[in-house]
């Protein structure tokens, strides 16, 4: 397929890049630099859509990055967008990147002006909704990785609320297996099969890294250095199982947390 991905020199968006060309499929990147294989988002609105059979749109902000002050939000049509604060906009050179509305608007026009070798019609979409995802280059590690080094990493407040969590393998995995899919649309849960709390995390972390994970990280911390908004998903957590992701056929290549951040860690 040619596969179209928003958000595809991103830390999630590079791995799927590499696994869809690993399957043999042509990407086409969606990004704010020019150059080979990409086209910018702000070349949609006057260009529209290169030919292509999918599009997957992954631009969003980490939320565990504390120099961000701005948050990721579901839009209304199902997108993942960072959220438009005035931060946000000023980082963006001045620039209103609603990189969701800007695809799907483009989509859409592509659906009713139909053209060679270009998908005529959306005739089905899917949404995953990820949990915090896992990896060597980027998500929720590197944030944490040396103050845990240094034996002073802990959970977050309690500890003892539900982490949702996803190797990012088993992430971009999942969003190959919809592509691939003729059957599978709707709503799935990017998150591993097992349920996790944000102490059980700090307790593996440790363990892989042969160092204490003693040290709690007081709430009022937490929202000081994460802020409000993400200090609530941090600290109040969320029970999220896979269902419809392993009825779909999907296969977790690491459905346990030790696995998993050992995998990374090695």
């Amino acid at each position: 397929m040619r596969v179209l991905v928003g958000g595809g020199t991103g830390f999630v968006g590079r791995a799927l890049t590499c696994l869809l060309k690993s399957k043999g499929h042509e990407v086409t990147i969606i990004s704010r630099s020019p150059g080979p294989g990409r086209i910018t988002w702000g070349d949609l609105p006057s260009k529209g859509l290169p030919p292509c059979d999918a599009a997957v749109n992954l631009a969003g902000e980490n939320i565990m990055n504390p120099l961000r002050r701005s948050v990721e939000v579901w839009d209304v049509k199902g997108f993942y967008a960072p959220s438009k604060t005035a931060e946000y906009d000023e980082d963006s050179a001045g620039g209103d990147y609603d990189f969701a509305s800007r695809l799907v608007t483009a989509w859409e026009a592509a659906a009713r002006i139909p053209r060679d070798g270009a998908t005529a019609g959306v005739t089905r979409g899917a949404v995953v909704r990820a949990g915090f995802v896992l990896g060597r280059d980027g998500g929720a590690i590197p944030s944490m990785l040396w103050p845990f080094r240094l034996g002073l990493g802990g959970p977050m407040g309690s500890g003892s609320q539900n982490l949702p969590w996803i190797h990012v393998a088993d992430l971009v995995g999942i969003i190959a297996h919809v592509l691939e899919s003729k059957a599978v649309a709707g709503v799935l849960n990017g998150v591993a099969p097992s349920f996790n709390t944000n102490g059980d995390f700090a307790r593996e972390l440790g363990a892989a890294l042969s160092r204490p994970a003693i040290l709690p990280l007081p709430a009022f911390l937490v929202n000081t250095i994460f802020g409000p908004e993400r200090g609530v998903m941090l600290l109040d957590g969320a029970k999220v199982w896979p269902r419809r992701t392993l009825e779909s056929g999907y296969r977790y290549s690491f459905p346990e947390l030790g696995p998993a951040l050992r995998d990374i860690l090695s």
